[in-house]
């Protein structure tokens, strides 16, 4: 009672109407209860079909006795035999029912009492769900009710009745209502994803659970923000869903605040809290590196706690400490973990966010924690005191959950799904009536010019497919309004034209780096930049288009004057801090116009957006597992990628988004759905990993999507080739420890085979290159442009009135003749960084990595050597990290990061192309004219094709290559292959053909020795020498004849290995 009367007056009245719905569904269950006790077996009953007939068959006439037995009835028909004497025993049924489905549904309900299907707990949030929970599954109730007549028992006569307990203790009685609560459904794909719908399986801890909370003090601005999120309407039935769940599935769109007010719910109710039943870490994983790390800050400020407490753990990057209660992290550093910890002991509640996105990383990820989650329960039934159940939250902001739901091989029981309704403002959808063969980012830019002339204030978002688009987007808007002081008059203002965002300083370059709390992750870093000419989709005419601006369609005036635009750009490969810029409010008479790929479509929200401008395309990274082949091609979206670029404009208030193509273009050619990732990537490093999990089969492994078959032979052919599976595909020594580094498992065997002729440190700073991407700026990048857009032509005639028509001429020449001579420079310098090796492309990287380390990694040396300063950054802590893991796994190794490294001497590079050969044994191309028996001589490599092992496709020597002007080498490795009009190879190093019979003896095939003809007075009758001719790969690639001695045992010739 004392404790009562220090509620609050809402919080009593929440209460009371708890313990009023208790006491409902109490006596509607006596009620329901006694019905069933007066109710008439149908099995009675005669049906209508056996009328007109004379008498029952022998068969009938035992049903009906044996149900007359079963219900206490006087035997109708006393000649019906249902008990037969058997030797004196007791007398038993001559026939034994068989079990029916509905015998079985209650055998399930005996194991799943009802007590699972109520709701026991309170939470003093109030919540919708209250009202849903009413709605009670009759089929489910009439079933207990039916188990209950049969056995003959009731819990209401067994202990005191809850009614009576409340009117006894709290004084509260059942109050009269005439309200009939209607249930809310919500179906999608056929499917019935309301919460009460879901059938709760029997995960609820059959322990008692003590209550407990964990008071949060906020201040009074966070507290309303977070009240405006629809998430937390829906905190009562999260919380619920969770407690009595293994596995919860929340969908919500992105802006409805489940990233940040999630991992609150679970810190408040106690995860984390040494004192609580659920002691372990919050996990939240993210896809993306910046979304984890700004997530964590605004967690951390909400909740008042400092960085130790919420931290985050990213490539190279961690704040963890032993205090930490929620971390967020990437996917991949999860998974790495999982590698050392399978049941991940010290988590006590997983959050997978954006898995709408189906990266790789995030489904081998669901896969496995599925079968975690068993392997938890199963211990934690066993000893509640050592461990603790697993608590999964699959986040999505897509309604695609069929995947998870319904598959069974995933989760055995389907997991609840809550739909949490998106903080979303209307937003006006406007289509193109024509959509643009190939020019969309020209109609963009007219798009953003009309908009921002011509409609109010608001912010702009504007979505394309690369930085290469990105840049030419940006400089052109930035020419078209610039930023000028507010002091200058519109008539003689001075442009200040910004530049574009500078990478972060080197200002942590000197310091020692330690991995101590840091884990590691597989993460893709680069994607591919090469622009190719492709033709979209063309309507004649839109009879549904409702573009509003129509009226505007003619070109922008150039004599027309609006304010200033704030143009930024965001994708991946700029630094944190140029990222992070997106989220700071524009300068003050300034409109923030972002042009972005798509990691602004999920990942981040960024304020102040009121316009989208979408041009429904991104490129995306396709692979061909039987050709090695991989592309960058720009296609259509999804339809569930538009409305979430559509849902960018609603965050706010109203907003409006413009489609840069038709509505038939839309309905016609747009997937529902995106591809996952891991039907567009390689798997070979994925299914190492797996394979070090001591998951052998891999093919039975719970994909929410199953790669395809050819896939799985390909990447567990390639891990053959390496070393790392044995002929039976089992994982051997070489392959743990090439699972040890969080590397590509080629770029892991180069690192365990480089300690001949002390290759190490430089076979880690090839490695860490290669890893992250070459961190060259492409030619086309050198002035900020990739093409003649016309943007400094747009420049002058905007002012024409201050300049002569002489001057602006000069300025003309100049900026050619200026990006002549950058032009020029950047050449001189790809060949200074070539003169190392000029027979490898890697062995420039290795160079490059080499002359930053020299001279202090300082931003300067990148600009002079036209070097991203960013890329520099990240190989130089992947280095720092490499050599931290060959230290500690490595005994006798002595390895360090030496930044005064001096370059290898001609035995080493020899050695490093070997240990590169080794590494990429199964990328290896032969010139086509010797494939062909034919000796020809050629001057430059220019269109000389090579054929590879894969593919009968012809290959060519990618134009960035140190080798494009030099005689064509008999035999290369290569990276990668691109296509774009050619299918070039990148990445090439030359090979000598006799290294390929000894370091890829397992795609050799040898022939029989033969003896070679010798003088009688030369001829030793006991020993001989011989010659074998290799033949390598899948084309029989004749190699050059190996000398082998035979030894004459017993009359036998045995020889030597080879």
């Amino acid at each position: 009672m004392d404790s009562t009367k220090k509620m609050s007056s809402k919080k009593r009245k929440r209460f009371e109407k708890y313990v009023q719905k208790k006491i409902k569904k109490e006596e509607r269950t006596v009620l329901l209860e006694k019905l069933s006790k007066s109710s008439f077996s149908s099995e009675l009953m005669k049906s209508s079909k056996s009328l007109g007939r004379g008498k029952d068959t022998r068969k009938e006439r035992l049903r009906r006795a044996f149900y007359e037995n079963r219900f206490g009835m006087a035997q109708s028909d006393p000649g019906a035999p249902l008990f037969v004497s058997n030797d004196g025993d007791d007398d038993e049924p001559i026939k034994k029912k068989k079990k029916t489905k509905k015998s079985e549904k209650l055998e399930f309900l005996k194991k799943n009492p009802l007590q699972n299907y109520e709701d026991d707990s309170f939470d003093s949030s109030d919540s919708q769900y209250d009202v849903d929970k009413e709605t009670v599954n009759n089929d489910i109730l009439n079933s207990v009710i039916e188990k209950q007549a049969l056995s003959g028992t009731s819990s209401c006569g067994k202990e005191q009745s809850f009614k009576e307990w409340a009117i006894e203790q709290l004084g509260i009685g059942l109050k009269s209502s005439n309200e009939q609560v209607t249930p809310n459904f919500v179906i999608q794909d056929g499917l019935d994803i309301t919460v009460d719908s879901c059938v709760e399986n029997d995960d609820a801890l059959k322990y008692e659970k003590k209550a407990f909370y964990v008071p949060v003090k906020r201040s009074q601005e966070i507290q309303l923000t977070r009240m405006k999120l629809p998430i937390c309407d829906d905190e009562q039935a999260i919380m619920e869903a969770i407690s009595e769940n293994s596995v919860v599935v929340i969908c919500g769109e992105t802006g409805s605040g489940k990233t940040t007010q999630l991992p609150q719910f679970l810190y408040e109710a106690g995860f984390g809290n040494p004192e609580s039943d659920n002691p372990g870490i919050i996990g939240i994983t993210q896809p993306r590196r910046v979304a984890a790390m700004s997530m964590s800050k605004r967690v951390a400020q909400e909740l008042s706690l400092d960085d130790k407490r919420v931290s985050y753990q990213i490539r190279y990057d961690a704040t963890v400490s032993s205090n930490t209660v929620i971390k967020f992290m990437t996917d991949g550093v999860l998974l790495r973990e999982l590698s050392g910890d399978f049941l991940l002991s010290k988590y006590s509640a997983i959050i997978i966010d954006e898995a709408h996105e189906r990266s790789l990383n995030t489904d081998i990820l669901i896969g496995v924690i599925s079968r975690v989650l068993r392997l938890r329960k199963e211990l934690s039934e066993e000893d509640k005191s050592k461990i603790k159940p697993l608590k999964i939250i699959i986040m999505s902001a897509t309604l695609r959950i069929s995947d998870f739901t319904q598959n069974r091989r995933l989760f055995d029981i389907p997991p609840p799904v809550i739909n949490v309704n998106a903080r979303q403002y209307p937003v006006s959808i406007h289509f193109n009536k024509r959509t643009p063969r190939t020019d969309y980012v020209t109609e963009a830019f007219k798009k953003i010019c009309k908009i921002h002339t011509r409609l109010p204030r608001g912010g702009i978002l504007v979505f394309m497919t690369g930085q290469n688009e990105i840049s030419i987007l940006c400089k052109k808007l930035r020419n078209k309004f610039p930023y000028i002081s507010s002091d200058r008059t519109h008539r003689n203002r001075t442009v200040i034209k910004e530049e574009p965002p500078i990478d972060e300083p080197n200002e942590y370059i000197h310091k020692g780096y330690s991995d101590r709390n840091v884990d590691h992750e597989i993460e893709e870093l680069a994607m591919g930049e090469n622009d190719q000419d492709y033709l979209d989709h063309h309507d004649d005419f839109d009879t549904n288009s409702e573009d509003s601006i129509t009226e505007f369609e003619n070109d922008v005036l150039d004599n027309e004057y609006a304010g200033p635009l704030y143009v930024l750009p965001l994708y991946s490969l700029l630094s944190t801090r140029a990222q992070m810029r997106v989220f700071e409010p524009p300068p003050e008479g300034a409109r923030l116009c972002v042009v972005a790929t798509n990691i602004a479509e999920t990942s981040l929200t960024i304020p102040g957006v009121t316009y989208v401008v979408d041009s429904g395309k991104v490129k995306e990274r396709r692979y061909n597992a039987s050709s090695g082949v991989q592309s960058y091609v720009i296609d259509w979206i999804s339809k569930a990628s538009a409305d979430q670029r559509a849902g960018r404009a609603g965050r706010t208030g109203p907003g409006h988004c413009y489609r840069l193509y038709s509505s038939a273009v839309f309905n016609d050619q747009f997937q529902q759905f995106t591809v996952p990732e891991i039907h567009r990537t390689p798997i070979e490093g994925v299914i190492l990993q797996m394979k070090a999990m001591n998951i052998d089969t891999v093919s039975n492994f719970p994909f929410p999507t199953p790669p395809d078959r050819d896939q799985l032979k390909k990447a567990e052919k390639l891990l053959r080739y390496i070393g790392a599976l044995d002929e039976n595909n089992q994982i051997t020594s070489l392959g743990r420890a090439i699972a040890t580094f969080p590397l590509a498992p080629r770029f892991s065997k180069m690192l365990i085979i480089g300690q001949q002729h002390e290759c190490l440190p430089y076979v880690i700073a090839i490695v860490s290159a290669l890893s992250v991407g070459d961190p060259f700026i492409k030619d086309y990048h050198l002035d900020g442009t990739d093409s003649d857009d016309g943007g400094d032509e747009d420049y002058l005639v905007n002012n024409v009135q201050t300049k002569e028509l002489n001057e602006i001429q000069k300025e003309i020449i100049f900026k050619k003749e200026r990006r002549k001579l950058m032009r020029k420079k950047f050449f001189d310098v790809q060949k200074k960084h070539s003169g190392l090796d000029p027979t490898s492309d890697i062995l420039k990287f290795l160079n490059v990595v080499g002359a930053y380390e020299y001279s202090g990694g300082n931003e300067k040396f990148c600009e002079d050597n036209f070097v991203r300063t960013k890329a520099m950054q990240e190989i130089h802590k992947l280095r720092g990290q490499i050599t931290k893991i060959v230290q500690a796994n490595c005994q006798g190794v002595d390895v360090c990061v030496d930044p005064k490294m001096k370059p290898p001497s001609a035995i080493q590079l020899e050695a490093l192309r070997q240990i590169i050969a080794a590494g990429f044994i199964d990328q290896v191309a032969m010139r086509k004219d010797l494939v062909d028996g034919m000796t020809k001589t050629f001057s430059s490599t220019r269109g000389i094709a090579y054929s590879t092992m894969w593919t009968n496709e012809d290959v060519f020597i990618h134009p960035s290559s140190v080798l494009y002007h030099g005689k064509p080498p008999d035999f290369v490795v290569y990276q990668e292959l691109q296509r774009t009009n050619k299918v070039w190879m990148k990445g090439i190093t030359i090979i000598k053909p006799e290294w390929l019979s000894k370091l890829g003896k397992s795609l050799c095939v040898f022939s029989k020795p033969k003896e070679l003809p010798t003088p009688k007075l030369k001829r030793n009758d006991d020993e001989m020498t011989a010659y074998v001719t290799p033949c390598f790969g899948p084309k029989s690639w004749e190699l050059p004849l190996i000398k082998v001695k035979g030894t004459k045992v017993g009359g036998r010739w045995v020889y030597e290995k080879f």
